[in-house]
């Protein structure tokens, strides 16, 4: 009991820590995060300014690519204030409910970003398997009660989270292996029975991530079913490069999920800075990476961006 802090309301304090075997010199790490901070919060901001600016992207896809600079600029945000005072300033302690609060909104977002790819996916399946119905399908207001349901359903999922966390004894030394408050790590501190955890864990997952992968996969598979009856080459090269940019921005959200959840499994034996790391690329490389991918590849955004910096358009 001796390893354990507890604030004047009886709960526990939580250790932060930076990255493991790099403690005196951590806060050189903030030079490479900081960039990442400042590319994705302005990325998603331009991509927020040009979309609510320019009337022609008033449409369903870019709607949606809103959401995801939305939730994007709410990770980055949910992460920042205990990145930036660990690495930089040492500052290691953090209340239980500041704790419970930042995993809330990591957790939140996270599966936010999901179910907005998964609509993302419903777009393009529309838009190309069924253009001509496209306007009537998603009108204003189906998208904003498919918007609806995304922010809900993320709600639903991690409000539990923190009451079943709440319920349990702390008897081990409070040591977090990140800068910030994950559950995976939360709930190996608990010295009760967190098997109510550990399901609803896993139920919230499947629930989320493993249905919306799988969702996500079948409506490419209908999109290249598709595809693959247009008779010309060009026309189906020109219909695939609509969809490049949400693939990229699938894979490089769950790639790294994935690979998170691999080392947590099976990379128990491995050095805690292999952990830190995939948690850092799973958390700080979509945020940064989808603004700067729909920039590039959507001639809309791209045209906007070059005049609104270089005072040209290409």
């Amino acid at each position: 009991m001796g390893g354990i802090l507890y604030n004047s309301s009886g709960l526990p304090t939580f250790t932060l820590t930076g990255l493991p075997g790099l403690e005196n010199s951590q806060h050189w790490m903030f030079l490479l995060l900081g960039p990442l901070y400042i590319v994705s919060i302005v990325g998603n901001g331009l991509i927020l300014f040009i979309v609510k600016g320019e009337q022609s992207l008033h449409q369903p896809m870019y709607y949606f690519l809103s959401l995801l600079s939305v939730n994007d600029l709410g990770v980055c945000l949910s992460t920042l204030p205990t990145t930036l005072t660990t690495l930089c300033f040492h500052l290691k302690k953090i209340s239980f409910d500041s704790c419970m609060a930042q995993m809330f909104f990591i957790h939140f977002f996270s599966f936010m970003e999901s179910g907005v790819l998964l609509v993302m996916s419903f777009d393009r399946y529309v838009a190309i398997c069924n253009p001509l119905r496209y306007t009537t399908i998603l009108t204003d207001s189906r998208v904003v009660r498919m918007g609806l349901w995304v922010i809900t359903r993320s709600f639903c999922m991690v409000f539990p989270l923190p009451f079943l966390l709440k319920r349990l004894p702390f008897c081990k030394p409070n040591v977090l292996s990140h800068a910030y408050c994950l559950h995976p790590d939360l709930i190996h501190l608990p010295c009760g029975d967190i098997t109510i955890n550990n399901i609803f864990g896993l139920f919230i997952v499947m629930f989320t991530f493993g249905l919306d992968s799988a969702l996500i996969l079948f409506s490419y598979v209908l999109i290249l079913r598709s595809v693959l009856a247009i008779a010309s080459r060009e026309e189906r090269l020109k219909t695939l490069n609509t969809c490049v940019s949400h693939l990229c921005a699938v894979l490089i959200f769950y790639v790294p999920m994935v690979g998170v959840s691999m080392t947590a499994r099976y990379g128990r034996h491995a050095p805690r800075l292999v952990h830190t790391v995939m948690s850092l690329i799973y958390l700080f490389v979509p945020p940064m990476l989808n603004p700067v991918i729909y920039s590039i590849k959507t001639k809309e955004i791209k045209r906007r961006l070059g005049r609104m910096l270089l005072g040209t358009s290409f």
